[in-house]
């Protein structure tokens, strides 16, 4: 079996909602801005109609942005891609960052393997999980220290401020979290 990767027209419906709530516009200013019907609208938004390019610029007019902008946002109508593990020479020790989804999505995913800069302080928009496939881990957040062993997960919330590092050699931990383009997360009002 060779690497696949099926790809199919892309569905703009979640990009244009996303976009539209953003701006809190109904669909009906919209509809007068775009000259475009609201049922129309309702159509593209739920994904039961695209918008022909004509429309989606007169769309993406109305809502501030570009039809490129809301093609980079939309979600992919049915994907399937396979990312191979990348071999690794005997002996090799660096450390190394590996995305494991290829693309534009609405989750990212990546493998770090070795030790991570750990005076760096991260902080996302919005949610992450952090999998500890192979080693240990130390992680300080919301002013508390975690030790997570292999196997174990820590779930992060979107904004909360973080740090990490390996404490065993060719420690492996798998991050997965929300797209930062994806409007997953209300504006929390920090402490």
């Amino acid at each position: 079996m060779g690497d696949h990767k099926e790809q199919q027209p892309v569905r703009v419906g979640a990009a244009v909602r996303r976009r539209r709530r953003a701006l809190e516009l109904t669909l009906a200013v919209v509809a007068e801005r775009s000259g475009l019907s609201v049922p129309f609208l309702s159509q593209v938004e739920n994904d039961r109609a695209r918008p022909s390019s004509t429309s989606l610029e007169k769309l993406a007019d109305a809502l501030r942005t570009t039809a490129v902008e809301l093609l980079a946002a939309a979600d992919p109508a049915a994907s399937v891609d396979v990312v191979r593990a990348e071999p690794v020479a005997e002996g090799d020790f660096d450390p190394r960052t590996r995305a494991l989804v290829r693309g534009h999505h609405q989750l990212h995913a990546s493998e770090f393997t070795g030790d991570h800069d750990a005076g760096r302080e991260l902080q996302h928009r919005n949610d992450e999980l952090m999998y500890v496939a192979d080693g240990a881990v130390e992680i300080e957040a919301e002013g508390r220290a975690y030790r997570l062993g292999r196997g174990d997960t820590l779930y992060l919330t979107g904004g909360v401020r973080h740090r990490w590092r390996a404490t065993v050699p060719d420690t492996r931990i798998i991050v997965v979290a929300v797209a930062e383009h994806i409007e997953a997360v209300q504006h929390r009002s920090h402490r």
